[in-house]
């Protein structure tokens, strides 16, 4: 119990301050209610996440004005909301953080076959079918997606290198536990809960990524990265450069010679170029050569090498 409530001040503290004042104080709640503490105590140790838990309760009885209505709401609905958060996972598939990753993923020489982790719906596989703002210098949506096109702000550092035209992506891939699908409804709406409550301008740029993946469709299939993404690489053609890429995902595998394993494979196939994005817990080898660590950020990494700190939903990036 110390343990789950000690999780929900940190995620009060790094993840919601300053980003969601709802989440921040049901948080603070939640690490200081025995009921709250008990209910997740119940749920295996992967399942007592604070997002799991929010956007569950959400799912099932709206979003809470107050601690004493997220108490009703966990009273009355308690195992409906269980039931939820033991068969959905935290998909975020957050399309703004394509604008955190591209000023990595355009230096890379191309044309390139991109495969994502943890993909969710796929619509981090998109990053050539929206546009960008990164305050000194836009990209805009290429002609294809016009229809429905989407701009994603995202706050560059002076010397962040920033790419002047998308990248030629010519095959693309994801790879995930439990893949989403961008025309079932019920996977939608869960997409579309898992969006923090204050975040109106992120919930309507998911819908347009939406429609935009509804048309493009890109490829995701089941499988486990530790397992399955050797299988997918082999797919991809042979004449363009693999770019395996991952956001806020490697926290799921808990083991941390699993974690490490992964890195060393995949630093060590030539035929791929590796792009992490996680928080700076997950592979403290490569934190420590990045500076002043920022809990409140991700550390995106190529090759295991530092490269930028980075907003957990794309709206911030900070050259190293």
């Amino acid at each position: 119990m110390d343990a789950i409530a000690e999780r929900y001040q940190r995620f009060a503290r790094a993840e919601a301050a300053g980003r969601s004042v709802l989440y921040e104080t049901l948080a603070k709640h939640v690490a200081e209610s025995p009921d709250s503490l008990t209910f997740l105590s119940r749920l295996p140790q992967d399942r007592q996440q604070p997002n799991l838990l929010f956007a569950a309760l959400r799912l099932i009885a709206g979003t809470p004005a107050s601690v004493r209505e997220f108490d009703h709401a966990l009273e009355e609905h308690a195992n409906a909301i269980a039931e939820v958060m033991l068969t959905r996972t935290t998909q975020t598939n957050e399309p703004g953080r394509c604008a955190a990753l591209l000023p990595a993923q355009a230096r890379i020489e191309g044309p390139l076959a991109v495969i994502e982790v943890g993909a969710s719906a796929g619509l981090c596989l998109l990053p050539d079918a929206y546009g960008y703002d990164w305050g000194r210098q836009s990209l805009a949506p290429p002609a294809r997606s016009d229809s429905a096109a989407t701009l994603f702000q995202c706050n560059a550092s002076e010397d962040t290198p920033l790419p002047v035209r998308h990248p030629e992506i010519v095959w693309r891939s994801g790879l995930d536990l439990n893949p989403l699908d961008v025309t079932n409804e019920e996977d939608v709406a869960w997409l579309e809960t898992l969006v923090w409550p204050e975040h109106y301008e992120r919930l309507a740029r998911l819908r347009k990524a939406v429609g935009i993946a509804r048309t493009e469709r890109p490829r995701v299939v089941a499988g486990d990265l530790r397992q399955d993404l050797q299988a997918l690489i082999a797919e991809a053609p042979g004449d363009a450069t693999v770019v395996v890429f991952h956001t806020a995902v490697l926290s799921y595998v808990a083991d941390q010679v699993e974690r490490d394993e992964f890195a060393a494979e995949m630093i060590g196939d030539a035929r791929v170029k590796w792009l992490s994005n996680e928080g700076p817990r997950i592979f403290p080898q490569f934190t420590e050569a990045a500076g002043p660590v920022r809990e409140d950020m991700f550390l995106l990494a190529v090759n295991g090498q530092p490269m930028a700190w980075t907003g957990p939903h794309g709206q911030e990036i900070r050259w190293i």
